[in-house]
């Protein structure tokens, strides 16, 4: 197939890529490269993808609307991976705009264009925020998701709305995709496991909120992206079981869907930081603070839909990740 992915230098973009090239598909990849965080890192993702014959890189902002608008034009994918937005909970307290600008102006236009262009299949990255206020665990498709605690989470939120939209009224399969705490090697500068790593590593202490009462769903890249593709390939389709009487959040009469991402197994922020240090083999200083504006004190993932959809679950254990991501780190930073 030919596929557009957005986000291509990004971590999970990389890595998708990686794997559709693996397996024969024509990429067209597309990011902006902003400094959101250090582009030599997503420079450095780029370089593995280029060299690949079924590869071709655009630089494009998705808010560019004449930019997508011809790229879609003058392409015609047959399915498109939408992995770019603004990305950071806190980064949203600091600057809201950009993820206006982003997650939802950018949205529309790759919507338009998939619209217009006979787009067969948009499969979206969510994101398990837009859980928000929600302590009913784990958290499941089928719950409601109208109480966000951040920006981000609510242009995420607005993203699956606009997409159950484009597949109501045209007929547009989509599927988002709410990703649970994603890690692994390539990841992110601004994500716990990257800070606390090079931190640790630089005999700085760090930061540890809700006084350490935290949990999470890590769920890690090879996992989120074998999730990604198994969706790519089985197209949304209209739920002949819905009931508009009793209108289930995980279910629509239009070709729609939303799943978790996730590794179905909530970790203790101290024993993810305690996976940190035995792959280390250093002990973390440690600077406890209170919860954050925007963030949750714990995630966890149903991931029966998923698995339901498409016979796949996510389990790599959070040890053997974190020691992938160091070993990953060391190399990578000569550290």
């Amino acid at each position: 197939m030919k596929i557009l992915v957005t986000g291509a230098a990004g971590f999970i973009g990389m890595h998708t890529c990686q794997v559709l090239l693996g397996r024969g598909d024509e990429i067209v990849g597309l990011d902006n490269l902003n400094d959101y965080y250090d582009p030599r890192l997503k420079e450095d993702r780029l370089a593995r993808l280029i060299p690949h014959k079924g590869f071709r890189f655009v630089k494009l902002d998705v808010a560019d609307r004449p930019g997508i608008e011809r790229l879609f034009a003058e392409e015609r994918f047959d399915r498109v991976i939408h992995l770019a937005a603004q990305a950071g909970v806190r980064y949203s307290l600091q600057n809201p705009h950009a993820y206006v600008e982003s997650n939802l102006v950018g949205f529309m236009n790759i919507l338009e264009g998939c619209r217009h262009n006979g787009v067969q299949h948009l499969v979206y990255a969510s994101s398990s925020s837009v859980y928000g206020g929600n302590t009913l665990m784990p958290f499941s498709e089928h719950h409601s998701v109208d109480h966000p605690v951040s920006i981000y989470a609510a242009t995420k939120k607005a993203n699956e709305l606009m997409a159950h939209t484009y597949s109501h009224l045209y007929g547009l399969p989509t599927t988002g995709l709410r990703f649970f705490t994603v890690y692994g090697p390539w990841g992110r500068p601004d994500m716990a496991l990257f800070l606390f790593t090079k931190a640790i590593l630089e005999g700085r202490p760090i930061d540890v909120f809700n006084h350490g009462r935290m949990q999470r769903d890590f769920t890690y890249i090879d996992d989120i992206v074998e999730g990604v593709v198994r969706t790519l390939d089985r197209t949304a389709a209209p739920d002949p079981g819905f009931n508009p009487l009793e209108p289930d959040p995980g279910r629509s009469d239009a070709p729609y869907r939303v799943f978790n991402i996730g590794n179905h197994d909530p970790l203790p922020l101290m024993d993810f930081i305690e996976a940190i240090e035995d792959a280390l083999g250093k002990k973390a200083e440690k600077n406890f603070l209170p919860l954050q504006d925007g963030d949750v004190p714990a995630t966890y993932a149903d991931t029966a839909e998923l698995n339901a959809w498409t016979g796949f679950k996510p389990g790599t254990s959070v040890r053997e990740g974190v020691g992938r991501f160091v070993e990953w780190y060391r190399e990578y930073y000569r550290s």
